[in-house]
């Protein structure tokens, strides 16, 4: 079950033909998932039309420079043409739901997809926070899996073999916009070679990226709570965290030890791949984007459409790990940052996989592209206000070159770091 025919000593992925990872039948949940769509594309249209008619009544009225208050909606002919696309499009969203009851069945025989997955992974990315407030079915629930299917702590399949692998088990926590598939790129899966190689049992968590990283940090480690109390064959936890996923992962440490979760103390290794743990610099520029077409009342509206951001992206600003980072904060205005400094976990060996996308080093490239999302201090944990610098060690740190935030997934000195990291397996 947990087998790949690759290491990273001995016969290479990469030399391997790309594997196909098979998407269970999940057709049971596709009339929700297409009531979702629905729900969703009838909100989206909504909201055009209001960002439209605002600019239509700025423009219309000779609106000035500068945005001074509130846009009111348009009057007479042409409000009513607006109120009557409002009144069709909400009366077109109640048909969908009855049309979709009887083409169901139909719609069913393409059977899941791992592009429908990712699509709904990338939606939740996006959108998540909101599909969860609007209790929309698209709305990715946290869970455990294993070849794209849930997996319970109560399956004798799985006891089995963690004993099998004498209680060593390998937590995947996927980025912003992704799923536990994902961890497959050019015919390699970090975690499915890692098992092989060094003899861990892989499981991979998948979640709504979209909501505050706070949020499923906290959920993970009540999960990771429930799920080892009963698997009590569980003793030793690595986790291996790409981007988003490593500040998911950190959050839940944070809350396990609040909490005093026992799960906490079996965790042995954290592995950061390209892991925004001082914020990315993208998100940042969008904030002040987003702040100067709000200076204008003919750009005002338009501005609008960056508030679409989740409040996961609004996380990545600097790098939010806990409730109080952003619970008394309005996401879209400008603000500095003003985290709370939370360390690394105490008494677990942790690491950190850094990329460039230039060949050496120079000071735009390490600090300004970085990875094409993440810069390297970032990544690194490093930080001139040392309060939040992480202090990994320099043996703990890999800097991959050539390389995009996505290729660390399946680049093969990327790999071989992993395995020397995860076999030497020594506390910081």
């Amino acid at each position: 079950m947990y087998r790949l025919d690759a290491g990273f000593r001995t016969a290479p992925t990469y030399a391997t033909p790309a594997l196909e990872r098979k998407v269970p039948d999940d057709s049971d949940n596709k009339p929700d998932h297409l009531r979702g769509t629905s729900q969703l594309t009838v909100e989206a249209v909504l909201a055009v039309v209001d960002i439209v008619e605002a600019m239509h009544r700025t423009i219309s009225t000779f609106g000035g420079l500068l945005a001074g208050g509130q846009l009111d909606r348009t009057t007479g002919l042409t409000g009513m043409v607006y109120r009557n696309i409002r009144a069709v499009t909400n009366l077109v969203g109640a048909g969908i739901d009855v049309a979709l009851e009887e083409f169901a069945e139909r719609l069913n025989e393409s059977g899941p997809t791992s592009a429908n997955e990712s699509l709904l992974a990338a939606v939740n990315g996006v959108l998540g926070d909101y599909l969860v407030a609007t209790d929309n079915p698209l709305a990715i629930p946290m869970e455990f899996r294993q070849d794209g299917r849930a997996v319970s702590a109560d399956d004798a399949k799985l006891h089995a073999a963690v004993r099998k692998a004498g209680g060593r088990v390998l937590l995947m926590v996927h980025g912003s916009s992704s799923n536990d598939l994902q961890w497959l790129r050019k015919g390699h899966d970090h975690g499915q070679a890692l098992a092989e190689e060094l003899g861990y049992v892989p499981i991979y968590l998948r979640y709504n990226s979209g909501r505050h990283i706070s949020e499923n940090g906290a959920d993970l480690a009540a999960l990771l709570d429930g799920f080892t109390a009963e698997l009590p064959e569980l003793t030793e936890l690595s986790i291996l965290a790409h981007s988003m996923g490593g500040l998911v992962a950190r959050s839940a440490c944070h809350y396990a030890e609040e909490a005093g979760h026992a799960w906490r103390e079996r965790l042995r290794n954290l592995v950061f791949l390209a892991t925004p743990h001082h914020g990315a610099l993208l998100e940042r520029s969008g904030n002040w984007l987003h702040q100067i077409l709000q200076i204008s009342a003919y750009s005002a509206p338009i501005s609008r459409l960056a508030k679409i951001r989740s409040a996961g992206v609004t996380d990545l600003r600097y790098g939010n790990l806990v409730h109080e980072d952003w619970r008394d904060c309005e996401r879209f205005e400008l603000s500095t940052d003003c985290r709370q400094p939370v360390p690394l976990p105490k008494g677990v060996a942790c690491y950190a996989v850094a990329a460039t996308t230039a060949a050496t080093s120079t000071y735009v490239t390490d600090h300004v592209v970085g990875d094409g999302l993440v810069q390297l201090d970032s990544a690194l944990g490093r930080h001139e206000d040392p309060k939040y610098d992480l202090g990994l060690d320099e043996a703990h740190q890999f800097v991959a070159r050539r390389c995009s935030h996505l290729d660390v997934l399946c680049k093969p000195e990327v790999y071989e770091v992993l395995g020397n990291w995860l076999t030497s397996r020594k506390p910081a």
